[in-house]
């Protein structure tokens, strides 16, 4: 027993030593690309570019800002002030109930919690009436968002964006990962000995049927999406957003802001008949845009498409 003991702590220490290592990897070759701003106690990683209306940028589940700057935003920035930032968790930004003190250490990391977060971090920013764009996860926050501030919303635009709640469960990643045991022994093994290959493997299947571009594995650095703290905390966010988005669906016939949605009808990731269609049902003045083919990530495989949906969200917010 004793040998068995002092096996199972070696292989434990193993693995933790190899994930730290990939870890400090990762954030060697992947450090933020904008500045960190202190929101009382939390530190969130913000990037600014560009003149113009203010358009805000919200990535979507298990990513970062670099989803957005890898070939999309530059697109913007010749007429828009363009403001991204890493959710919380996730990226460069810290979760709040991680943050040693503060207002926003006690809060969690719901929709309504998350744009509240980056509501206080664009304050800062001198952000006013903005354009609030959100890709998958990053949809529910922009909803939030608007929500919370109608008066302060110039537009909401949605790619691929969690609208609604869902049927059915999320699969065994999220199930293995979210319970106690499955957070504090498969993480750390997944963030010591994913190979490349496989961490390329999943990310094409989020672009299916399409692919993902040349080199954007190596930009957006997957490591950073793989380190302890960030899985966990995606997995958590995934696996309680459900109930949010059942309580915030009664509020969206209030929206009167100009909404523009982009979603691929081959996406099977945020199913366009289970998010989209019935959003564009529920908020009036909705202009839905289908995309015949595309899966996922629209603003990768047409990006013009979506550059457009901004544009008409700008010109029918009297910003153009």
């Amino acid at each position: 027993m004793i040998t068995i003991a002092v096996l199972a702590l070696a292989l434990v220490a193993t693995v933790q030593i190899a994930a730290g290592y990939r870890e400090a990897r990762a954030a060697r070759t992947h450090p933020p690309l904008g500045q960190i701003l202190d929101v009382d106690g939390t530190k969130v990683h913000a990037m600014v570019m560009g003149q113009g209306p203010d358009l805000v940028l919200i990535h979507g589940a298990g990513g970062n800002l670099r989803d957005f700057t890898f070939d999309f935003a530059e697109r913007l920035t010749d007429r828009y002030r363009v403001i991204l930032f890493d959710r919380p968790g996730l990226g460069w930004t810290d979760l709040p109930h991680d943050a040693p003190s503060g207002a926003w250490a006690s809060q969690g990391t719901s929709p309504q919690a998350q744009a509240a977060l980056l509501q206080a971090a664009a304050d800062q920013l001198d952000v006013h009436d903005p354009i609030v764009l959100g890709h998958s996860f990053g949809g529910s926050v922009a909803l939030a968002w608007a929500l919370a501030r109608p008066d302060d919303t110039a537009a909401v635009v949605m790619i691929a964006g969690v609208a609604q709640p869902w049927p059915g469960d999320l699969g065994p990643f999220y199930t293995v990962l979210g319970a106690p045991w499955g957070g504090a022994l498969v993480v750390p093994m997944i963030t010591a000995f994913t190979p490349r290959p496989y961490v390329k493997d999943r990310i094409d299947s989020i672009f299916a049927p399409q692919t993902a571009p040349e080199g954007y594995a190596d930009y957006i650095g997957a490591g950073l999406s793989m380190r302890r703290t960030t899985l966990r905390a995606n997995v958590r966010q995934v696996n309680t957003l459900r109930p949010h988005m059942v309580a915030m669906q009664p509020k969206l016939p209030t929206l009167t802001m100009p909404m523009e949605i982009i979603h691929g009808d081959a996406d099977d990731t945020v199913p366009l008949a289970v998010h989209s269609i019935p959003l564009s049902q529920q908020v009036p003045g909705t202009n839905l845009t289908v995309l015949p083919g595309v899966g996922h990530m629209p603003h990768h495989v047409d990006p013009q498409a979506v550059v457009d949906a901004i544009d008409r969200a700008a010109l029918r917010a009297g910003l153009r």
